[in-house]
């Protein structure tokens, strides 16, 4: 089971006009959209990922050419390193992600606060989230 693939589902997406999605795709191969179960939070101007059987999250896949540099830049984007200090925002999982190809295990970036108090946003798609408000 190979642990170069990674989904993304907020700022790291292909037409997002951020920085670290350009350096994403200059790493990486686009695999295409995938979705994975659960709900999806606006934090600030970024989204968080709650995984779980009610609901879909879309978002991007991508095969990691060297996983192990992409994976250490976006985990300190993330701020899921030692260096963050305690309890951090996100955790890097490997959850079960579906494309049109079918079902594959890819890393994925979890939000692990309480979501209470936080907007959802409506039809999992970060993307499209600005056009449904």
């Amino acid at each position: 089971m190979p642990s170069n693939l990674l989904f993304v589902y907020g700022t790291l997406r292909i037409g997002c006009a951020h920085s670290m999605a350009a350096r994403l795709l200059s790493e990486a191969d686009y695999l295409g959209p995938a979705t994975v179960g659960g709900k999806l939070y606006r934090i600030a101007d970024y989204p968080g990922l709650m995984p779980g059987p009610e609901g879909r999250v879309t978002g991007d896949l991508f095969r990691l050419t060297d996983a192990d540099a992409t994976l250490a830049w976006i985990d300190a984007y993330e701020e899921v390193t030692p260096d963050f200090p305690a309890p951090r925002e996100y955790r890097r999982e490997r959850m079960t992600v579906e494309t049109g190809g079918g079902a594959v295990m890819a890393w994925v970036y979890v939000y692990t606060r309480d979501p209470e108090g936080l907007p959802s946003i409506v039809g999992g798609d970060f993307l499209l989230a600005d056009e449904a408000q």
